[in-house]
């Protein structure tokens, strides 16, 4: 446990050694009764004696390199490239990948790739053989000298090395001090107010006081953030009330299978529905809260068509369609509103045109990395009227592409289960210089609408796209992780502006 430095003295300490040497050049050098101190202590000593005029002070900036646990291992065994050249053995034989996986251990993969880059090794066959006779392990060699030294005089091989998570850099501040106008080795203490008594006895003549900061700063009142996703989010919502659409309620994050795949015509086979794409509920597993005569329209659907289609041919299973999971997409929210306005339309004898969208949070099961989530947020919006078609589709979200900014947008064919024809939008990035997909679209497929109760010549023309893309671009964003989880800025949060 370190000692607690007696402020006082070390101020005493510093006047001394100004007295005795006119300046402290680096206090990184500077040695408190034999032991160099922190930073900060040294750094508050100093402004208590800066306020009183007795010293001046400037910051110094430097920087050094640590190696890192890993770095440390390399630097006593090795490099991850040349432990993969050393197992691999002289001759045309070489070795199998999972042999030298097997001698090497998890680090082959990584050494692999740099043995390749560095011309080391080449592949013949199934095997891994030598390219040259002997090797240098710069990267042991580089490693030593920052150990050493702290630092490397080639840029590059730093960059390269704190890319390989081997070295990471220190800030280091210290202070350059000198005396001040009013220098003394003796410190007189200061008073803070002018009190009663001072005004009785006329002490305060003589009594040096604390200077006021009257350019200091009040402390900023704490108050609550929009998260940038938020404020993207409300920017997308604006758009949709401009152009008449009315919000879908979102708040069912655990969906049947039912509304999120069969009622939209996706087959139960689809991969999207297996474990290793979608999270399934332990407890409860399985719902009945569906009508029945339309899982029993779906159903038939699903196995022998109808409405102009063939269908898929299969056996459709109840157990499948029962079971309970995190909704994969919004657009089980929208196969929810589109069967309450067919039920709507069956009361009222009319079908009214409708406008709805809605953004939320949607689950996959993913593997987390820079740019995908197990969860995150979905953009959806749908048009329901009579005899719409592609022109439509394109008008529209021309407009709605305009309204964001967007205004260089391009559309290409594609496939979906439940919309036909689909289109995935693209945009124009100045920045990358490159068209960028930013969204899906299409018309529902009638096997979707006509189950409903819909009548035939209803078409509903629909769009999506990911809420944290977008944003990421805006904040200038480059990981998903320091947009949303454990890894976010607060201070991003607080600082960014209101998007637009």
């Amino acid at each position: 446990m370190a000692t607690k430095i007696d402020n006082e003295a070390l101020q005493i300490s510093i006047l001394n050694f100004l007295d005795k040497n006119g300046k402290i050049e680096d206090s990184a050098n500077f040695k408190f009764e034999g032991e160099i101190i922190d930073q900060l202590v040294f750094l508050g000593a100093l402004n208590s004696l800066s306020s009183k005029d007795m010293i001046s002070y400037k910051q110094i900036e430097n920087e050094k390199w640590n190696v890192t646990e890993e770095g440390n291992e390399i630097v006593e065994t090795g490099s991850h490239e040349a432990k993969v050249f050393n197992a691999i053995p002289e001759g045309e034989e070489g070795i199998t990948i999972a042999d030298l996986i097997a001698k090497v251990g998890p680090s082959a993969k990584i050494g692999q790739g740099k043995a390749f880059k560095n011309k080391w090794i080449s592949k013949k066959g199934n095997c891994l053989v030598r390219s040259v006779a002997s090797i240098q392990d710069k990267t042991q060699e580089d490693l030593k000298i920052i150990k050493e030294t702290n630092n490397h005089p080639d840029a590059n091989i730093l960059k390269d090395l704190k890319k390989r998570k081997l070295i990471d850099r220190q800030k280091i501040t210290s202070y350059s001090v000198e005396k001040g106008e009013k220098f003394s080795t003796t410190i007189v203490k200061q008073a803070t107010d002018i009190t009663y008594e001072m005004l009785q006895n006329g002490s305060w003549k003589d009594v040096s006081f604390k200077k006021y900061n009257f350019d200091a700063e009040g402390i900023q009142p704490k108050g609550g953030y929009l998260h940038p996703l938020m404020k993207v989010r409300e920017e997308f919502r604006q758009i949709f009330f401009q152009m008449g659409f009315s919000e879908m309620p979102t708040n069912k994050f655990v969906e049947s299978s039912f509304w999120n795949f069969d009622a939209l015509f996706q087959p139960q086979q689809h991969p999207a529905r297996d474990l290793q794409d979608t999270f399934f509920l332990k407890d409860p597993a399985t719902t009945n809260d569906f009508p029945e005569d339309y899982l029993e329209v779906v159903r038939n659907t699903h196995e022998n068509g109808g409405f102009g289609s063939i269908g898929y041919g299969y056996k459709w299973s109840r157990e499948e369609t029962q079971k309970l999971i995190l909704r994969t997409h919004t657009t089980s929210v929208t196969s929810h509103m589109l069967y309450t306005l067919a039920q709507k339309m069956k009361k009222d004898g009319k079908f009214e045109p409708a406008k709805y969208f809605s953004i939320d949070r949607v689950f996959r099961n993913e593997t987390v990395d820079a740019t995908h989530l197990a969860e995150f947020h979905q953009v959806e919006g749908f048009i329901a009227d009579y005899d719409l078609n592609l022109g439509h589709l394109i008008g529209v979200l021309n407009d709605f592409f305009h309204r964001m900014g967007v205004d260089q947008i391009k559309f290409k064919p594609a496939y979906n289960p439940y919309t036909e024809p689909s289109m995935e939008i693209f945009s124009y990035h100045a920045g990358l210089d490159e068209w960028v997909e930013i969204g899906n679209s299409g018309m529902f497929r009638p096997e979707m609408l006509r189950p409903m109760g819909l009548p035939e010549n209803v078409r509903v023309i629909a769009w999506g796209l990911s809420l944290e893309r977008p944003t990421m671009i805006k904040y200038s964003i480059d990981n998903i992780r320091e947009l949303l989880g454990h890894k976010c800025d607060i201070n991003m949060i607080q600082n960014n502006p209101i998007c637009r």
